[in-house]
């Protein structure tokens, strides 16, 4: 499970996350939208120990990602929206790195990448130099060693990014699954109709601050709205603006 307590980051007198409470619990599809700049991708850095909250912790199946990094990134796979990838290794090459940083043999590193490299259609690309390999591929490459260890929680920011309308399907059919066999997913997107489809619960983050939380249904409820989760997303966001623009 992920749990967020009162986390919140500061850049000088800029606050780029503003105290966001939150729990996703064990194999929960969780999305979380917001404008650009809404501070998203700044909690998913805290949420993954990247960088150092101003305050609040974050915790990934019950251990602190400051106080006990190894234990939490033993349980947590992350994927940023701009995978880093050593471009001079090949594919497989870095499945296998990845595999041993997380203290996985030979045999286990081969059976599960006897799944995800079909599923994910890598096996012509395999053998050659990622340097040489479309963004689409790089990332489909990414999002598979993320996999490879059977993460108990799995953070991923923008996945679709690069990736054409086929895998796409993959990605989102493959992290359904997952989540439904007890993986947590906490994703971030700026698209609506993903979180429509996917998420069991959305967040929508704006200026900092956690302003909604709930099924796409209890977001329509609380917007007064029908029809796509955008047309929710769109009121929500908009009414805070409107009262933050209203004299007090």
């Amino acid at each position: 499970m992920i749990e967020l307590v009162d986390v919140a980051k500061h850049f000088g007198d800029v606050r780029a996350v503003d105290g966001i409470s939150l729990t996703v619990p064990t194999g929960q599809f969780f999305c979380v939208l917001g404008p650009n700049a809404a501070g998203k991708t700044t909690t998913i850095k805290m949420l993954v120990g990247l960088i150092r909250p101003t305050r609040g912790h974050a915790r990934i199946a019950g251990f602190d990602i400051q106080d006990q990094p190894l234990e939490a990134r033993a349980r947590l796979a992350y994927v940023p929206d701009f995978p880093f990838l050593y471009e001079k290794l090949t594919p497989w090459e870095f499945l296998r790195f990845t595999g041993q940083i997380f203290l996985m043999d030979d045999a286990r590193i081969e059976r599960s990448a006897a799944d995800l490299v079909p599923r994910f259609q890598l096996e012509q690309w395999l053998h050659k130099p990622i340097e040489n390999l479309s963004h689409g591929t790089r990332q489909r490459i990414a999002i598979a060693s993320a996999l490879l260890h059977d993460p108990e929680v799995f953070v991923i920011d923008e996945p679709m990014v690069g990736l054409d309308p086929h895998h796409a399907r993959v990605v989102k059919d493959t992290l359904r699954e997952r989540a439904n066999r007890g993986m947590t997913v906490f994703l971030s997107t700026h698209q609506t109709s993903v979180a429509e489809e996917m998420a069991d619960r959305v967040g929508i983050i704006h200026r900092g601050r956690l302003i909604a939380v709930g099924t796409p249904a209890e977001l329509h409820a609380r917007a007064g709205t029908d029809g796509t989760l955008e047309s929710a997303f769109l009121a929500i966001t908009q009414g805070v603006l409107d009262e933050s623009s209203t004299p007090a």
